[in-house]
């Protein structure tokens, strides 16, 4: 049996989760073709265990100085080439096709009949979650950039809907922190602003990942390049982590026990909501602005907080080869009691929900299941 698995490659946090994804595929015997779409195709990294994939060019979005900048998106954007790669890659041939909000894989399912699992963050929003409420456009693109048949959103918490816990899978990962040591990752900010702020805080020995500075040592800042491996042995290492309010990463620095500094891309309404989450459920301080004094008040004031998140990965590939033996709900359900209430945060989840996703039934009777 066969999946066609679509990867959003803008940031590396789809990514990841699609890393976690390809290796318990993989101890399942389940045949994947995994296609990226969203960036170069030179500029992947580290992408050996995807074996022969693909890419397209799809959209993405282009960010200056932290902020979305909607024009120079559009102008971007190729839509002639986005519809003609839709129109030739044919998925029928697929017992599933499953998207990561990657739009090729998706669009190209829906014109052809094909189920289609909307599987990742973004789908955790066809719910009512907290979330930001402005940007009515950015709003519909959000809910038909990548449409599915059936949504599986991952979030922090369920909120009460059935909503999966974030796939994080960091098994063979050294977990030693220097509590001075400062894991910073904000690609989309301008490195050169960041590395001021990071230098006026000498007390503090910053590790930050971007593309656009040499690697090396400059004063309490080492700079490196993007690096799956350098970036989880900094991740490993760094008891604090200053980022963007993107979903993977902050899932990550959870499960380890960081301290947590997210500010959100300006105008992009995923991380605005991300914002607004973590606020909510007291885990990370966040800040809509950077400077040296927020950066300093937050390793000064702020706690640590661990949440210990269950195997999601390897339970929704056994999900997927049960087919309709199990229900979404009960899904969520098991993940979230193998979570233990953490920092004053109860995540069990409530008995007898009726709570559900428009357009997705209770039972996964889109799909039938996958054997090895």
């Amino acid at each position: 049996m066969k999946i066609l698995y679509g990867v959003q490659g803008t940031g590396n946090g789809h990514i990841t989760r699609a890393r976690s994804m390809a290796a318990e595929f993989a101890l399942a015997g389940i045949e994947v073709d995994f296609v990226f779409s969203g960036r170069p195709a030179a500029d992947y990294f580290d992408m050996g265990v995807f074996g022969d994939y693909k890419t397209y060019e799809g959209l993405s979005f282009v960010a200056k100085n932290g902020r979305l900048d909607l024009l120079a998106t559009c102008q971007k954007a190729r839509f002639l080439t986005l519809f003609k790669d839709i129109r030739q890659l044919d998925t029928r041939g697929y017992d599933l096709v499953i998207t990561d909000f990657e739009p090729v894989v998706a669009w190209a399912a829906k014109r052809q009949g094909t189920p289609c699992l909307g599987f990742g963050h973004q789908y955790a929003f066809s719910h009512d979650i907290p979330r930001y409420t402005g940007k009515r456009l950015s709003q519909w693109i959000l809910s038909n950039f990548a449409p599915s048949t059936t949504q599986l959103g991952a979030h922090w918490h369920h909120f009460g809907y059935p909503i999966l816990p974030p796939l994080v899978h960091l098994n063979e990962m050294k977990n030693t922190p220097h509590e001075k040591a400062v894991l910073v990752y904000l690609p989309f900010e301008n490195s050169e602003e960041v590395m001021e702020w990071l230098e006026e805080i000498p007390d503090y020995q910053f590790r930050l990942h971007c593309k656009d500075i040499d690697p090396g040592v400059y004063r309490n800042v080492e700079v490196f390049p993007f690096s799956l491996s350098e970036f989880q042995k900094n991740l490993g290492e760094c008891e604090s982590v200053l980022c963007n309010a993107g979903f993977e990463l902050n899932s990550e620095a959870l499960q380890l026990g960081r301290r947590i500094l997210a500010k959100p891309m300006q105008g992009q309404i995923e991380q605005l909501s991300n914002m607004i989450a973590l606020d909510t459920l007291g885990l990370a301080q966040t800040s809509e602005s950077l400077n040296s004094h927020v950066i300093q008040q937050w390793l000064d004031s702020s706690r640590v907080v661990q949440v210990s998140y269950p195997n999601v990965p390897r339970a929704v590939v056994q999900w997927l080869q049960a087919g309709n033996n199990t229900s979404i709900e009960t899904l969520c359900a098991e993940l979230w009691a193998q979570t233990p209430n953490t920092a004053g945060i109860d995540f069990s989840f409530p008995k007898n929900s009726q709570q559900t996703a428009p357009h997705s039934p209770s039972k996964n009777a889109w799909f039938t299941g996958l054997s090895a």
